[in-house]
């Protein structure tokens, strides 16, 4: 067997630990390489060992054809304890401010009101409906007799229907509440898009100051069944495929919802300036999610910076913009119900803090992807430069671009698809509908959180590779590992080492 010609290698320098690869080992051509990734034998990195005989991270010997294993399979190689202090003087600062932001808001509950029976504003039961019973629309409707006029139209369809159809008598049992066991009638209209049926559960509204007969009247269905149902085959799934992980999105998810009910929804209630509460609870949830999820690593915080940062701009961009189109987020029935119960609420604010909570879960998405294709080419490649990570990072960030951004755009698009239509249906300019305050708010929020997503791609990018590429670990922290495993990696081929 004939042995494959080498270059001539430098002595190593033993004892030199991490700094073996930029001064031992450089080959001037491409060196073979076996399919356990050692190149004949010959480790790229050691653990700080002498030449002769070393182990290296392959665990081969010597110069001879050497069996080894690469060991650059596992989790990514420890930081150093240094780069470790600069990322706590960054963190630990703004985690702290979070807590202090989180005691000094904490509401304590929404304050008290006066029920206006309105909208959501309603005392609501849980009810069933016990008997359904057929009868002639004439019989109940007040109107009496056959309506006249055009019935071509909505109105007069409706009409017709309402006094030659069928109607139905339900009769429903409260189930909930002081009045628990008592029972009412509800009329329902043949052309009502919600009919009931005998067994049927039901959500009925409570006005007391309403005639005894008229006190209760449906006002929706039970659905709550089918969406615990629903949200437990969706945790099923994500525990089954994410296993701790999932499980770990799961506390994240449940503790963001706690953050959201509890402190900010009543913070705003009690008159906070809803940007600072979001601000706050927006950094909070982020907090939480990234380290409970990922873990507490040094990937993980530049994770945390990539988000802060891209976050920061959403909100000066967000501010910006709200205000110079004059935007109030008093725009329907239910942001007019939150003002007139609640007058010293910045509404503009509230829709400036929407901005940016709507925005934190995408963005925690696009830095934890980035950051970690970043670390993972580092550990392909250990030699690459920061310049070379983020070439090679933005390249991935590209098409997360592309996709992100239109998943938010045709997220909101969907949320506002009634809205588009009815503006359709009128046969509405584009410029018209875009000028709308209502449609105007949707065009706002997409921009703006499009942007800092766009943004949040080379920011943390570049995070990550200056973070990865100025790292010097301290000795035998698995840079043998690491370049093991970039050998692998490249599959047998050779690489030219850079000083």
């Amino acid at each position: 067997m004939t042995t494959p010609q080498h270059p001539s290698f430098p002595p190593r320098r033993p004892g030199r630990g991490p700094h073996a690869e930029e001064g031992d080992g450089r080959a001037v051509g491409h060196v073979p390489v076996d399919a356990h990734g050692t190149r004949d034998g010959r480790h790229e990195a050691d653990h700080g060992h002498g030449a002769g005989g070393s182990h290296g991270a392959g665990g081969g010997h010597g110069a001879g054809g050497g069996h080894g294993h690469s060991h650059g399979h596992g989790p990514a190689a420890p930081v150093s304890r240094h780069l470790r202090k600069v990322i706590a003087a960054i963190l630990i600062p703004f985690a702290a401010a979070v807590v202090v932001g989180l005691a000094v808001l904490w509401p304590g509950g929404a304050p008290p009101h006066e029920r206006t029976g309105v909208g959501f504003d309603r005392q609501t039961q849980q009810a069933t409906v016990t008997k359904v019973v057929e009868l002639s629309c004439q019989s109940v409707n007040a109107s009496g007799g056959t309506p006249t006029g055009d019935t071509s139209t909505a109105e007069g369809s409706s009409a017709v229907q309402q006094a030659e159809g069928e109607c139905k008598r339900a009769t429903v049992r409260v189930d909930t509440g002081d009045d628990k066991g008592r029972t009412f009638d509800e009329i329902v209209q043949p052309d009502q898009s919600r009919q009931l049926h005998e067994g049927q559960k039901v959500v009925v509204a409570y006005e007391p100051s309403a005639p005894k007969d008229l006190q209760y009247s449906v006002t929706d269905i039970n659905r709550r069944l089918p969406l615990a149902l629903l949200a437990g085959i969706f945790a099923l799934a994500v525990v089954v495929v994410g296993r701790l992980r999932g499980l770990m999105a799961l506390v994240s998810l449940a503790i963001s919802f706690l953050l959201l009910n509890f402190f900010i929804l009543p913070a705003i209630l009690q008159g906070s300036n809803p940007l600072v509460v979001a601000v706050i609870g927006s950094s909070a949830i982020m907090l939480i999610a990234l380290y409970l999820c990922h873990g507490l690593s040094a990937r993980t915080s530049v994770a945390v910076l990539g988000t802060l940062i891209s976050l920061l701009l959403i909100g000066v961009l967000g501010s910006l913009f709200i205000g110079w189109a004059a935007l109030t987020g008093n725009t329907d029935d239910n942001t007019g119900l939150i003002h007139g119960l609640y007058p010293s609420i910045d509404m503009s604010g509230l829709l400036l803090a929407g901005v940016i909570i709507g925005s934190l879960g995408v963005l925690d998405d696009v830095t934890v992807t980035q950051t970690s294709a970043v670390w993972e080419l580092h550990e392909a490649n250990p030699t690459m430069g920061w310049r070379g990570l983020y070439r090679a990072g933005i390249r991935i960030g590209r098409d997360h671009i592309a996709s992100v951004v239109n998943t938010l755009v045709l997220a909101y698009a969907g949320a506002a698809l009634p809205l588009l239509l009815l503006f359709s249906i009128a046969q509405s300019g584009v410029g018209t509908v875009a000028n709308s305050e209502l449609v105007a708010e949707e065009i706002v929020r997409t921009l703006v959180g499009s942007i800092g997503l766009v943004a949040s791609v080379p920011v943390t990018t570049a995070l990550a590779a200056l973070v990865v590429s100025a790292d010097r670990p301290a000795q035998g922290q698995g840079t043998a590992a690491g370049a093991g495993a970039g050998a692998s990696a490249r599959g047998g081929r050779g690489r030219r080492r850079k000083r």
